[in-house]
């Protein structure tokens, strides 16, 4: 009887287990379902977060780049209007230099006129004193009578002609030595004017020197003039006129050859101011060649070489500050040719006439 009742047991207890397992099989699964699904969920919200963290890496870095960009562009904007700013100022600077350098030039012209002014004034005065001081010597209006009467002859003597053509030759001796020492300072001279870069004057005194040049082959050509046909060596002199308070005398043509002196020297002038004004050199009709030369249109007759080159250069000076000026306060243009005004060759020259008792 025991026996049976133990093995009801254990089969009661085999069968419960059975039914057990068969129960807990179900939950089993589906809890094991739950953990696959929230491992699934876990996984899927880590790649959703690492891709989030993705995205906001590439728009992080997607706008560094655009902040380095648009620093770049600023500082080249910056590095732009610094250039400018820097080319504003050298132009601002360079051109107050220039106005500078104007109005300096500009003082040192007003303050050399001036000095020329007032030697001018010196000079008028000086010549007017000489010609008082003449005007006193009245105790030999008997000589001079006498030597107006003289002039009135219809020639002069054989013997006045001959020393006259004598005088002629010294001169033209003279003029020709001179003429080639000038050629030997008219080189050193060009080549001063182009280490200056005064191109306008460089080119304005080659045209003077071949003037000269053939001023020069037209007097050796003159070498047998016959000076007896020449009326200037037998008629008297009918003009007198003051030069640094001396009086001197000549006849007509060695008047014409005088006012051609003052007229050549104004062309020659004007056109020596312009090269210069031309170049933006200072006013300076002294540095001018032909100012020192002073020879053109001189043929070596009639009057001496000093006078010609001193009225040359009086009708130059006046010519000179016309053209550096660009005006015609003492001359005049017309049919390719500058010619001083008359009132003013009168007023350079004075010339008098010594029949006008």
């Amino acid at each position: 009887m025991k026996p049976n009742i133990f093995g009801k047991i254990v089969l009661a207890g085999a069968i419960s287990a059975v039914l057990l397992v068969g129960m807990s099989l179900p939950a089993y699964a589906q809890q094991s379902e739950k953990k696959q699904q929230k491992q699934q969920q876990k996984a899927e919200r880590k790649q959703q977060k690492q891709q989030q963290r993705a995205e906001q890496q590439q728009q992080q870095q997607q706008q560094q780049q655009v902040r380095r960009q648009e620093r770049q562009q600023e500082r080249g904007a910056e590095q732009q209007q610094r250039e400018i700013n820097k080319q504003q100022k050298q132009q601002q600077r360079a051109q107050q230099e220039l106005i500078l350098q104007q109005q300096r030039e500009q003082q040192r012209q007003r303050e050399q006129m001036e000095r020329q002014r007032q030697r001018e004034q010196i000079e008028q005065q000086r010549n007017s004193q000489r010609e008082q001081a003449e005007r006193q010597r009245q105790s030999q209006r008997a000589d001079q009578q006498q030597q107006r009467q003289q002039r009135r002859q219809e020639r002069l003597s054989q013997q006045q002609q001959q020393q006259l053509i004598r005088l002629q030759r010294q001169r033209n001796e003279q003029y020709r030595q001179r003429l080639e020492q000038q050629q030997r300072i008219a080189q050193q001279r060009s080549l001063a004017l182009q280490r200056q870069r005064r191109l306008a004057q460089y080119r304005y005194q080659q045209r003077y020197l071949e003037r000269l040049r053939q001023q020069r082959i037209y007097l050796l050509n003159r070498r047998n003039y016959d000076y007896n046909r020449d009326p200037y060596y037998y008629t008297p002199p009918s003009y007198r006129y003051n030069r640094g308070g001396r009086y001197y005398e000549t006849n007509r043509y060695g008047a014409d050859l005088l006012r051609q002196a003052v007229n050549t020297g104004y062309e020659e002038g004007y056109r020596a101011g312009q090269a210069d004004r031309e170049d933006g050199w200072g006013f300076s009709y002294q540095d001018a060649y032909a100012y020192q030369d002073a020879n053109y249109g001189y043929n070596g007759y009639y009057v001496d070489q000093g006078e010609y080159n001193h009225y040359f250069r009086e009708g130059f000076r006046r010519g000179y500050e016309d053209g550096y000026h660009s005006r015609n306060q003492f001359g005049s243009y017309s049919n390719g040719k500058f010619a001083i005004l008359g009132a003013v060759l009168s007023q350079i020259l004075n010339l008098q006439s010594l029949f006008n008792d």
